[in-house]
Formats: C-alpha cells, structure tokens, sequence
C-alpha cells in the first residue's frame, strides 16, 4: 500500500485538461485495487473548492478566446472548395461552447467524489508553527518572493503524517505541479528542493511532479492493463491547450526581453524620447516615453500573473524556454525559429 498526497494545483490542473478523466479513472481504478490510499489536509479541500467556480469559468472562455484563431486560421489556410463548409461545422461548435464548461464540472465532481474517501489530515497547531518556522528562516517554500503560507501548511501535513506514521508498512508519495516551490532550481526538478531533505529521505517518503508517472512506479502492469482495457494513452495535445501554452511563453519571453531594455534605458545605452522627436535612423537606441509607460504597464500584468520570481531564468532555462516556443509555433504551421514576441 502507498498513500498519496496530491497537491491543491494537481487537482486543479486535472480539472482543466481534457485528459482530466482519464487521470481519475486511472487513480480510481489504483484506489479500488487497494493499490493506494488518498491523505488529504484540509487546507488542500479549501484551496479546491475557492479554485474551483473559476476554472468552470476558465474553461468556456478559453475556449472561446481560442475558437477565434482556429476559425482565422482555417478562413486563411482551407482550400476554397472546403472552406465554407469547415467554417459552417465550426459557427456549429461555436454555439456550444457555453455548454462545454460541463466537462469541468463533470471532472470537479469526480474529483470531490474521490475527496470523500480520502484520509482527512486535520491542520493542528503544531503543523501551523513548523510552517510559520519556514517563514521566518526563509526555507523552501519561502525561498522565493511570495507568500506560500498554504504551500507550507500542506508540505508539514505530509511530514506530520509521515511522523506519525513511521512505524507503519506503507510508503508516502507527494505530488505536486508546483516545481517553482517545492522542486530544486537548478537541474532536474524531478528533484525535490533541498530544504525538503529531511522529508523525502528515504524510499518510504517519495516526491513525484507527474501523477501517471508516480502510479506508473507502484505498479505498471496495472497502469498498462488499464491502458489496453480502456485504449487509455497520452493523447495528442488540444490545439486550445497548445495556444494557451504558447501564450505564456511568449509573454515570459517578452517581459524578459522587457527587463532588458529596461537595464539598458538604466545604463544610459537607451533613451527615452518625445515622440515628435523619433528618427528611424537612431531607434534602434530610443524608445518613445508613452510607448514606454505602455510597456511598464504591460510588464506589471505579467508580473501580477505569474510572479517575479517565476519570470527569471538561468541560460540552461532561457534556452529551453525559447526552444519551447519554437516547437509550439512549428506545430501550429509556423517556420522554426520564430521567436518573435
């Protein structure tokens, strides 16, 4: 037996994939087998339930926002004779996406359903104090410039539980999507961060960022069983997932790019000019104030977004980051190499 504690963003990122499903049918199927137990800190079904209106939200209107570019894309790209046709099967679609929202709501359902036969761990004081404790002597999850109050509560849930429970035969596996908090910086964050040593120190107390991947290492005859019952399989990427990904890349390229130009107006290499007084001659060094303050405005969006301290990168991640963006653009049927923001 292996108990599992999953992440709040977990849940909240199989909420809003369209694999969602499949994902919880695999994890019921491993819980029906007795093959794993759930442990749930209460903090993680209050983060659940204040997330969850929004990404039924979320969901219709990325959808929507998306569907435009597909129906440019196929006004621009279709053969003539086959073009009205695809566009007329997609004003169709079109008219349904207020109802596919229900998609969601069918997975959060599961997911609570799931929620009530997992192992409650009620929040105490001591694990309140142990996560303060991170605080003040700035330890992971508080090595970065936020507040990860509830990221801490929920790693000291799993270490209480795991001490509570040292003398039993099961093992504890954590999963999380929240590599930026809990996974080490540099290298390979499959790795839990190093302030989490005295957690994941053994083969009884396990980090995973992948839940398939983690079931995949308690029994993948299982795993592969219910692959061919069901014609389970990682399935190709939807072209609105896709977008939505390469949406985020480029804003984190940009506001890079931003921080740049920022320094060098700083340094004195760019100058920051009235726009009567612009010459194409010398703007590769000059930047019109108003377009500016536009810029500063849009950097703070970004910022506000994702957090300053996610949009930093070493070279080992700029040059991923970029050829992540140049493989999302190839796919969608643009030229290799186009990093233009």
């Amino acid at each position: 037996m292996v108990k599992l504690l999953i992440d709040t963003c977990v849940w909240l990122d199989i909420a809003k994939t369209s694999k969602g499903e499949e994902i919880l049918n695999l994890l019921s199927r491993f819980i029906e087998e007795d093959e794993v137990q759930l442990i749930l800190p209460e903090i993680i079904i209050s983060e659940f339930e204040r997330n969850k209106d929004r990404i039924i939200l979320d969901a219709g209107k990325s959808l929507s926002s998306h569907f435009k570019k597909v129906k440019a894309m196929v006004a621009e790209h279709s053969k003539n004779d086959s073009k009205q046709e695809i566009l007329n099967q997609l004003d169709d679609i079109d008219k349904k996406i207020p109802t596919l929202g229900e998609d969601a709501v069918q997975t959060i359902s599961h997911i609570e359903d799931i929620f009530k036969n997992s192992e409650i761990i009620i929040l105490t004081d001591e694990i309140k104090l142990r996560a303060t404790q991170r605080a003040i002597e700035k330890k992971a999850p508080f090595h970065l410039a936020k507040n990860s109050i509830g990221d801490a509560i929920i790693i000291e849930s799993y270490y209480e539980y795991r001490k509570q429970n040292e003398a039993q035969e099961f093992s504890l596996m954590f999963i999380t999507h929240n590599i930026n908090d809990f996974s080490i910086k540099n290298g390979n964050q499959k790795i839990a961060h190093e302030d989490f040593s005295d957690i994941f120190d053994s083969p009884k107390s396990q980090y995973f960022i992948n839940l398939p991947e983690a079931l995949n290492s308690i029994n993948p005859d299982l795993v592969e069983e219910i692959e061919y019952e069901n014609d389970w399989d990682f399935k190709f990427r939807s072209l609105s997932e896709i977008l939505e990904m390469q949406n985020e890349i480029e804003q984190k390229i940009w506001y890079n790019r931003h921080k740049f130009r920022e320094y060098s107006i700083e340094v004195g290499k760019t100058k920051l000019i009235d726009r009567e007084d612009f010459n194409i001659k010398t703007s590769a060094n000059t930047i019109i104030k108003e377009i500016w303050e536009g810029a500063l405005q849009s950097a703070k969006k970004i910022e506000d977004l994702y957090g300053r301290e996610n949009l930093e990168f070493d070279d080992f991640e700029w040059g991923m980051i970029n050829g992540k963006l140049s493989a999302l653009r190839w796919v969608i049927g643009d030229e290799w190499d186009n990093l233009d923001t």
